[in-house]
């Protein structure tokens, strides 16, 4: 091939960022839509949180509630949840996705709570991810909701968002989760990532985000926009 037939040399586009203040426009609007947003998984205590994020893994926080209302009746601290025992606590879940594992983990992080923790959730997040079947994301929600640390659990919905809206575009979760702590402003810190996760799960859908329903339609980037703004 000679060099003037060869094809022309095609540059990767790179992602589209969305400018710094548009950030803060952003979650004021969400703000001014949900003043106090809260996690929709049902729990008592720290301990039933903790529980409850685990078990959300893959599945719908409406099915781990359906699931743990009745197991957090008799099993809402570490010491019942062993006395349950993997067997038993298996029958109460086995509706959620991957519950063989989850009860299993489940088990041992109560354990370990007991053993190395006086039966209390930890505070920090290498404490939490050293727990069984917590990763970073799980670390994360229990930092937010149980003691009020702006942290960013990126999950499905935020990391579609990031990156469809150009608010935080990133290759993994850990990078947007970066991003975004770069960019959201103090003040929003605290429910940033559940402002985002209500915004993904009723609005900005995977297969058909409802763009004309959308507070921030006018700042994404999204090529596909379902309304004109």
């Amino acid at each position: 091939m000679t060099e003037k037939s060869k094809p022309p040399h095609r540059q990767k586009s790179k992602s589209r960022c969305l400018p710094p203040n548009a950030a803060a426009e952003i979650f004021r609007r969400l703000r001014e839509a949900t003043p106090e947003p809260e996690s929709d998984l049902e729990y008592v205590n720290h301990f039933t949180l903790l529980v409850a994020v685990v078990l959300s893994a893959q599945a719908t926080d409406a099915g781990v509630n359906k699931a743990t209302k009745n197991l957090f009746e008799i099993a809402d601290t570490p010491k019942k949840m062993v006395h349950l025992g993997e067997d038993a606590l298996r029958e109460y879940i086995r509706t959620i996705g991957l519950f063989r594992n989850k009860a299993k983990n489940v088990i041992a992080l109560s354990r370990d709570l007991l053993e190395h923790h006086g039966g209390e959730v930890p505070r920090t997040r290498e404490a939490l991810q050293a727990l069984p079947g917590v990763g970073r994301k799980t670390a994360n929600v229990v930092l937010n909701v149980a003691f009020g640390e702006p942290t960013m659990a990126v999950d499905t919905h935020i990391f579609r968002i990031s990156n469809r809206t150009g608010l935080a575009p990133g290759k993994n979760p850990l990078e947007v989760e970066k991003g975004l702590l770069e960019i959201v402003p103090e003040e929003f810190g605290l429910h940033a990532h559940h402002w985002l996760i209500l915004h993904g799960r009723y609005v900005c859908k995977a297969r058909r985000p409802e763009c004309e329903a959308c507070v921030i339609a006018d700042l994404c980037l999204y090529d596909a926009k379902s309304v004109a703004v």
